[in-house]
């Protein structure tokens, strides 16, 4: 039997260019949102005009332009939030609908698997989802860039080795698609960046430290 189609919809959202996600199944129509924040009612009329079952929540970091229209959300949407463990304590969102996920979870959605990558650095429960060949890198990575480290629970050594290590892995065909609007394309190639992403070029942990001075 073959696969199930990927569904993703990336749109902006907010004052700090916001991409916000539907990730699922394209053939069910089933899919998780992405950092819902801001502009909820767009959501849920977007999801509505284009025929989608929402599911489920996946939370890349707890910073407030990703999480800021959960409780919203979820007063019309009964669905379950998924944040890593090490970020609910900085979230301050108390309700029976998150679920605290430990490192290298998958949510299915629909016939589609999602895998969460542990990647600490920007947050320490910065996460990003893979969806087969496409990687939804939330404030982890950027087109040309990676997430800030001076903000609260942020750590620049972690920032590399998520990078290196965690994300290392990962084929060049992988489609990047990012947590921000802020370059000339809204997505990438992991291989893209490899060529020409600062932070992705680096040698050595303590090349990184020095190029990451934020």
């Amino acid at each position: 039997m073959p696969e199930s189609p990927v569904f993703i919809d990336q749109f902006e959202l907010g004052l700090m260019e916001n991409f916000i996600y539907f990730v699922g199944d394209a053939k069910t129509r089933e899919v998780m949102v992405v950092d819902p924040a801001w502009e909820v009612d767009t959501i849920l009329k977007r999801a509505k005009a284009k025929d989608l079952k929402i599911r489920g929540v996946l939370v890349s970091h707890y910073h407030m332009d990703h999480t800021n229209g959960i409780e919203e959300l979820l007063r019309t949407e009964d669905v379950p939030v998924y944040v890593h463990k090490s970020d609910v304590p900085y979230l301050g969102l108390k309700s029976a609908n998150i679920r605290p996920v430990e490192s290298a979870y998958e949510v299915k959605c629909g016939n589609i698997i999602i895998q969460a990558i542990h990647t600490p650095g920007h947050t320490p429960g910065s996460q990003c989802f893979r969806v087969r060949d496409n990687l939804v890198s939330g404030d982890t990575l950027f087109i040309n860039a990676c997430g800030r480290c001076d903000l609260p629970g942020g750590n620049a050594e972690d920032m590399y080795f998520s990078l290196t290590k965690r994300l290392g892995s990962l084929p060049d065909s992988t489609v990047l698609y990012p947590g921000h609007n802020y370059a000339d394309v809204p997505k990438s190639t992991l291989g893209n960046e490899r060529k020409q992403n600062p932070y992705l070029l680096c040698g050595s942990l303590q090349t990184f430290l020095e190029l990451r001075v934020g």
